[in-house]
This record gives C-alpha cells, structure tokens and sequence, in this order.
C-alpha cells in the first residue's frame, strides 16, 4: 500500500501518528508526533481523520444521547493453526456459535482460511447497563467446546488481534468541519451487526475520493463546495439495510443474555428457508434480509 501511495505521487510518513489539527488561513496544519514523542507539523489545504473509532481529529461530537446514542462493539480473534486431519471438518464452510451459552451479548464464529489454518473468534456489544465477562476467557472457553483435548494440544496460535468498533446507529454527526473530513468509523459507518468496519471504510473512501479531487481542482470562492454533497452520497451508498442492520444489531445482541433471548433468536433463524451458515453470514455481513421471508419481518421491525 505505502508503494502504492507513493506511485500516485503520495508521501507516507511510517511511525507517525497525527494528534491534533487546526485551521489556518486557507489550509490545515496537522500535528504529528513521532515514534521517539518529537512533534512536527505538516501543513495541507484539506485533512482526512482515517483513525478509525478512535477519532482522534474530529472527536465524539456533542449528540444528545437519546436522539442517536454511540454503541461500541469489542472483539477479539485467533489464528489456529493445526494438523490437517483436524481442520478438516471446518474446511469448505462458514461456523457461527449462537446463543446467550456460547456468547453472552455477541457471537463465535470459525472461518477456514488455508488447509490447516482457522480464524476462531468473538464479538459483543458492550452493555453499559451490567457488567460483562472480559473477552479472552470467553474466546479460551469457546476453544475448549469446539475442539478435543488432542487437537487442543496440537494446535499452534501464531497471531492474536482483536479491536473495538464505535458506531452511531442513525449517524447524526458531522462528517466534516471545515477542511477536517472523517472516513470510515469516524463518521460511524461500522457494521454493528457482524461487528466489522473495513468493508464500509472503503465504501465511504470510494464515495469521498472523487468529491475531494473535485474540492482540489476547483477554486473554493467561486464555484459550490463539492463535498457538501458527501453525507448525503455515503447515505445513499449504505443504503437503508445498513440503518435497519443497526438497529437489529442492538436488538439481537445487547438482549442476547438469557434463554428467553435464545428462543427468540430461534424465532428469528426459523424465518430463514434453509438455516445454513451462509445465509446467516449473508444477514450479518451483507444485510439480506430477504432471505428471511415475511415471518421474520416482526422481529425485524422490533415487533417481538
């Protein structure tokens, strides 16, 4: 990527991060600090706060809470690696771990990469109502379920990763202020309900790129200001299934606590005409509703 940057004339600063920006005559002036702590500034007509939920530029803006409250999500990932008589029974095939005995408030998954590879998981919405179980002992106990004694002690973990998502279900905040732009989590377009972001971070780079090449080539004080037209375009390219998959996303997994919430979960996987992974992968990830058919529409409505 950094090789690619700089092919279309870009400059990539490796080891730098930016704390803090601020306007200044007709441009920007962004500070970074370096990996040694020493700070220089960099000076450019338009900002884009990429930092992800962290919005380190362009903050947690000031939104009342009940009018669009910011849900996080946390999650965290293994990357097994083990004997090929092992893995093979999740090869070829996607593995969700369902109900408030496997993932209180979330969900487990075990997704093949190649033959003898697996990515074992977790993800929850945090319950700022009651107090949860740290996510590692639950990722070790979900481990211990789905795999024997024997494959247990054969397998290696050569990465750990996990990460925490922000998100605004109604996305009331300012994509912009002034020259400062947010992509990506930073103007909440992360995936809530599959508890991913990056998807939806190029979706809205694709949506905002155009618009900003059109910003540096026009003259700002005579022609209208294209990026105006940013919120509205990331809207657009979401989509409605995105806000509906918001929504359900805090429906499903905050409530997803006790055996009540397991039966209406069910309640919920009966609408799909064959309960296969795939489809459910479809719902979490890609927002196909349809497949649930007309039964499921209730509880997707928060009918029940």
């Amino acid at each position: 990527l950094a090789e690619e940057c700089r092919h279309w004339g870009g400059t990539v600063r490796l080891g730098q991060r930016a704390v803090a920006c601020r306007s200044e005559g007709e441009g920007m002036v962004t500070r970074l600090r370096g990996a040694d702590g020493g700070l220089c500034q960099v000076r450019s007509r338009w900002v884009v706060d990429a930092t992800g939920e962290r919005r380190c530029l362009l903050g947690d803006q000031e939104i009342a809470a009940s009018a669009d409250p910011l849900v996080e999500g946390l999650g965290v990932e293994w990357l097994l690696r083990l004997p090929l008589a092992a893995a093979a029974r999740w090869q070829d095939q996607l593995s969700f771990c369902l109900g408030s005995d496997w993932v209180p408030q979330g969900y487990g998954w075990v997704f093949p990469m190649q033959p003898g590879v697996l990515k074992v998981g977790i993800c929850r919405l945090r319950d700022p109502q009651r107090p949860q179980p740290p996510l590692a002992p639950l990722l070790e106990r979900l481990i211990e379920r789905l795999f024997d004694p024997l494959e247990r002690r054969q397998l290696e973990v050569p990465d750990r990763h996990g990460g925490r998502i922000r998100s605004r279900v109604r996305r009331k905040e300012p994509h912009r202020l002034g020259q400062l732009l947010g992509l990506g989590d930073v103007v909440s377009t992360a995936n809530l309900l599959g508890g991913e972001g990056i998807r939806h971070a190029l979706a809205s780079a694709r949506v905002m790129g155009p618009l900003l090449q059109q910003a540096l080539r026009s003259d700002q004080g005579h022609r209208p200001d294209p990026l105006v037209a940013y919120p509205r375009r990331l809207r657009r390219a979401l989509g409605w299934r995105w806000s509906l998959s918001g929504r359900l996303a805090r429906r499903t997994w905050l409530g997803l606590r006790d055996e009540h919430a397991d039966r209406r979960l069910e309640r919920l996987l009966d609408g799909l005409q064959e309960c296969r992974a795939e489809d459910l992968s479809a719902l979490l990830f890609d927002y196909r509703f349809e497949r649930y058919g007309l039964r499921s529409l209730p509880y997707l409505l928060g009918w029940r």
